[in-house]
């Protein structure tokens, strides 16, 4: 089961904290900008991206969503 959430990753402080809110998930997460999808989990790759716009999140969870969508709460656009 994939959900897909768009997210404000609009500063460096933002993409740290978000990439510490999701690592305490085993689910993957990707980021898709476009034509280009990265792990969620990576600093480098989110810096990758252009971080001016709203971007998609893809949630890859089974379970537990409502409890990664309250962490993604600060988030989402």
């Amino acid at each position: 089961m994939m959900k897909t959430v768009q997210i404000s990753l609009n500063s460096i402080d933002r993409v740290k904290s978000f990439v510490n809110a999701i690592t305490q998930f085993d689910y993957d997460f990707d980021l898709i900008s476009g034509r280009y999808v990265i792990d969620a989990k990576s600093i480098m790759g989110i810096f990758s991206l252009d971080l001016s716009k709203p971007i998609d999140l893809a949630i890859h969870s089974e379970a537990h969503m409502d409890e990664i969508l309250e962490v993604l709460k600060p988030y989402l656009v």
